[in-house]
């Protein structure tokens, strides 16, 4: 039989991040999505309560939560502000090909510094011709006697202009595409590694996004994570269990507006009555609901595939993919129902607007969610 209760400890981190979302976060997206300032205090705090690299197992200091359990966090921190959020999860993203592709000496010394203190980290796989073509990446790396050096560009990378620790992917020779990339764990202050100019841009402003560039950077073996040529592998396991995550988050944001869009549309009034006793309205908000709802129930089966140790390439893809795709669909119709005033930055469903749309580029483009699905129905 299958169940949607939630555990209460699942309760309680839903009602944990919901608060902080509430508290430490809405109450501050619209500062600094216009001054596109990096939260930095209320990053720690995100992480003295508990949000943060949530994935660490507990063997190393971490919460060890399911995938799940990283999903129900998402919704609440993206409701609260896209912005912020993006800089809270990246450090589990970074963190995954470690718990992923790291030995137990590894795992030990570089993840149990993140559950002993707030520490930021970055996930460097884009680059600047390759995004979701992850396997025509142009960072190289050599063998050196006892070290590999690293040469090459990264691009789009969160976090990267605070990361104290980057995972980063390179390719031994670009001619044989994913089977030669291989994965490092790289300390920002290794000299070389140049974090370039804070990009300016549309939405989600609150996160730190940078380019990356690594000139001869020296990195000791004992930071290649698994072996040589399983970097291809470990990214898209690590994508794998990452793209619910990212879905929860485009759930957060529709959530948002339709929350948004429900309370004004009983506030405002148009031709003697408020706008929610308006048949055309009533079928805009319905339509909004049941696809959120709809979103959140992709997430959580793709998240419980990954948690029971599954196959989830297909459906992850349909989770980040129909999510973000609602999340754009629905905070277009709240700035519709709010009218002129939805165009305004005085009111919140603007902004909402524009970072719900980055959800549809990250992580894989839409467009590429769709040929795995493809892929998977039609040639497996």
């Amino acid at each position: 039989m299958i169940s949607f209760d939630l555990s209460e400890e699942q309760k309680l981190l839903v009602q944990t991040a919901h608060k902080f979302a509430e508290t430490e976060m809405r109450p501050n997206a619209a500062k600094f999505d216009e001054s596109g300032e990096f939260p930095k205090d209320i990053l720690r705090k995100a992480w003295e309560t508990g949000l943060m690299g949530e994935n660490v197992p507990t063997e190393f200091g971490g919460l060890g939560l399911s995938c799940l359990e990283s999903c129900l966090i998402a919704e609440e921190l993206y409701w609260g502000c896209a912005g912020i959020a993006t800089s809270i999860v990246v450090n589990a993203l970074a963190l995954g090909p470690i718990v992923i592709g790291g030995n137990a000496e590894q795992k030990e010394r570089f993840l149990r510094p993140f559950s002993e203190e707030f520490r930021l980290a970055s996930f460097a796989l884009t680059e600047p011709a390759s995004g979701s073509d992850v396997a025509t990446m142009r960072t190289t790396y050599r063998r050196d006697g006892d070290d590999f050096v690293i040469n090459g560009s990264k691009q789009w990378i969160t976090n990267a202009g605070y990361a104290d620790l980057y995972t980063v992917f390179a390719s031994a020779d670009t001619s044989k595409g994913a089977r030669a990339i291989s994965a490092f764990v790289v300390d920002a202050k290794t000299p070389g590694v140049i974090p370039g100019k804070k990009e300016d841009k549309m939405g989600q402003r609150a996160s730190d996004t940078r380019a990356v560039t690594f000139e001869e950077v020296r990195v000791p073996k004992a930071n290649l994570l698994g072996q040589e040529g399983e970097g291809f592998k470990i990214a898209m396991k690590n994508l794998d269990k990452s793209r619910p995550g990212i879905g929860a988050a485009a759930v957060g944001v529709a959530r948002a507006a339709l929350d948004y869009a429900c309370q004004y549309s009983k506030e405002r009034v148009t031709f003697g009555k408020t706008l929610s006793e308006h048949q055309g309205i009533q079928f805009m908000i319905a339509d909004m609901a049941k696809s959120v709802a709809a979103s959140r129930l992709l997430c959580w089966h793709s998240a419980w595939l990954n948690d029971q140790g599954l196959s989830n390439n297909k459906e992850s893809a349909m989770a980040k993919c129909f999510a973000s795709d609602t999340a754009m669909e629905v905070t277009t119709d709240a700035i519709q129902i709010y009218g002129g005033y939805g165009y305004s930055k005085e009111y919140p469903v603007e902004k909402l607007f524009r970072d719900a749309k980055l959800i549809q580029i990250y992580e894989g483009a839409n467009q590429i969610q769709r040929m795995v699905i493809a892929k998977n129905l039609l040639f497996k």
